[in-house]
């Protein structure tokens, strides 16, 4: 899990570069669209929506964009039809990577994304070459200090409230809960005078890769980056870990 915790806190710092492009926007509003075409516009009675909702709020997303992403997706306004598609492949060193894709064209989406791979050093799999390394989970992260509670308090409140593990360290928390547990664990929690850092549904590989040689780590995370950069990338999920110490020297 350490491997999601590092590349989540690099895309942090990445989404405030993002969002002043607007490109930050463009994927959430996207994300607002399928959610509400996929399960309707009402944020009450589909979670999807409610959660990519709550995302662009956190992102400071004007309402009426995300107003118009909601109609969009439920056909009562005109919009681009966009069609979702997971993308496999491995990186450097062998690092498994998961991508979710919403394009309105395939047949130039695939070659675009194929490229970075290659380009990297890496190849695009076969569905379902990576995917079984992953589990669908809820991430609530919190910077534990500011919460005023120490650890074993913070692990009974997650606990009681339907979090299935909790993780700390370097005085970060991460909470875990089952996709369908989410947004009754964050009220909780919430409820409970706790803000987070990130709020999430998120990928989470079940072992990590040790990417240890510096030329390798800094290929990969260039390869991460174009294609959080691609325009039909919505999330890229990966299971390296890269140690802390070579991280900050790059």
């Amino acid at each position: 899990m350490s491997g999601h915790s590092k590349w989540a806190n690099i895309k942090h710092r990445k989404s405030k570069v993002d969002a002043q492009r607007g490109k930050l926007f463009t994927k959430i509003g996207r994300e607002i669209l399928l959610a509400a075409k996929a399960g309707g516009g009402d944020p009450n009675t589909n979670q999807r929506l409610k959660t990519a909702i709550a995302r662009a709020r956190e992102a400071n997303m004007p309402v009426d964009n995300i107003q118009r992403c909601v109609l969009r997706g439920t056909g009562e306004l005109d919009s681009v039809s966009f069609e979702e598609i997971t993308y496999e492949g491995y990186g450097p060193g062998g690092v498994a990577i998961l991508l979710n894709i919403a394009t309105d064209n395939r047949n130039r989406t695939a070659p675009e994304i194929r490229h970075l791979f290659s380009r990297a050093g890496g190849s695009l799999g076969e569905s379902g070459c990576v995917a079984w390394m992953f589990k669908r989970r809820g991430v609530l992260t919190i910077d534990l200090a500011a919460t005023g509670r120490d650890e074993d308090e913070l692990l009974l409140l997650a606990l009681d409230a339907g979090a299935e593990d909790v993780e700390v360290e370097d005085g970060t928390a991460e909470i875990y809960t089952q996709p369908e547990d989410f947004e009754q664990v964050k009220e909780s929690l919430s409820g409970h005078g706790i803000s987070f850092v990130r709020s999430e549904i998120s990928m989470i590989p079940d072992n990590t890769i040790e990417v240890g040689d510096g030329e390798q780590a800094a290929t990969l995370l260039r390869l991460m980056d174009a294609l959080e950069d691609h325009d039909d990338v919505q999330d890229v999920y990966a299971n390296f870990d890269i140690p802390e110490e070579l991280l900050e020297s790059m």
